[in-house]
């Protein structure tokens, strides 16, 4: 064979195989990622904030534009692992989206509502940056899991400019806006009494609300509370974008009963929801990124992207 600069049209196809050996034809459409890690969208108050950024691409199209998800990985709003989630929802990835994993300031290092500034500036960040990483500017969607559930239903709440108490805008000129909200067994309601089960007084339960607002005067701890409590903000007037919400039915650590709730208030109010209960699912899982719940985020997602309202 010749040796030189081929292009893939001009490169000889190998079709004469030998005994035993299996030809299996491709379309050059098969969807993978492209890993960008660790990629700095702000400092704040000295920290460094990191996104993880999961590219789709496929053969045919090795650069694409594509609608994008600022994704919060949850943590108890505790220290995040940056990189649990990457494997999993790398399946989200790979039917066609951006994804970008926000690490916040944890509640260590500062309190509600920092967590939601953090993730209003990522979708910024990428919105400023969409033309680096493949993404529609137009479409961009925020999810999270958990604490990050909480957190992406603030960032939506918050609406597309700048916001009094949400927001910490380190892109003057960008909008927050996104169009659409995956809230995976989020904590929306932190005024629930048995919102938390496992988090019994004295224990080392997974979210320790009081640490959450460890920054925050105790004489208004009370007023706190309601306003880190998502339906506080749900009324018929309020513009919400459509809201995804996925929980287990045996959650121990965020009680089902605040996704249940925070749908009904949504739906009372004549917002766009779906709830998905996930039977026998505990508190997050593989039964979250199974091919079947995978397919439901996904259109939800291309609902999204149509406009269709019907």
């Amino acid at each position: 064979m010749e040796i030189k600069d081929w292009t893939y049209d001009e490169f000889p196809d190998c079709k004469d195989l030998p005994e035993g050996a299996l030809r299996l034809e491709m379309t050059g459409d098969e969807m993978g990622t492209y890993y960008v890690h660790d990629v700095e969208y702000a400092v704040v108050d000295g920290i460094h904030l990191k996104l993880q950024i999961l590219m789709p691409l496929s053969r045919n199209e090795p650069v694409m534009k594509c609608p994008c998800i600022v994704y919060v990985q949850g943590s108890g709003w505790m220290e995040q692992d940056l990189y649990h989630s990457v494997g999993r929802i790398a399946k989200l990835a790979e039917r066609g989206y951006v994804i970008a994993i926000v690490q916040y300031r944890h509640a260590g290092q500062a309190g509600f509502p920092a967590q939601i500034q953090d993730a209003r500036n990522a979708i910024r960040f990428m919105r400023k940056n969409a033309d680096m990483f493949g993404v529609d500017s137009d479409h961009i969607f925020a999810a999270g899991t958990s604490s990050g559930g909480h957190t992406a239903v603030f960032a939506a709440i918050a609406g597309p400019d700048e916001h009094e108490f949400f927001d910490r805008n380190l892109y003057p000129g960008v909008s927050a806006g996104v169009c659409g909200i995956l809230d995976y067994y989020g904590c929306v309601d932190i005024e629930m009494e048995d919102g938390f089960p496992s988090n019994v007084e004295g224990s080392q339960g997974f979210v320790d609300i009081d640490l959450v607002l460890s920054h925050v005067d105790p004489a208004v701890k009370t007023e706190i509370r309601h306003k880190a409590t998502a339906a506080s903000y749900i009324r018929p007037d309020l513009v919400l974008p459509p809201v995804f919400i996925l929980h287990g039915s045996r959650d121990r650590t965020v009680n089902t009963r605040q996704s249940l709730e925070f749908y009904r208030k949504l739906r009372a109010c004549g917002k766009d929801a779906r709830l998905y209960i996930l039977g026998g699912a505990d508190h997050g899982g593989p039964e979250f990124w199974s091919e079947r719940v995978v397919d439901l985020a996904d259109g939800f997602l291309r609902y999204c992207l149509a406009g269709d309202k019907s």
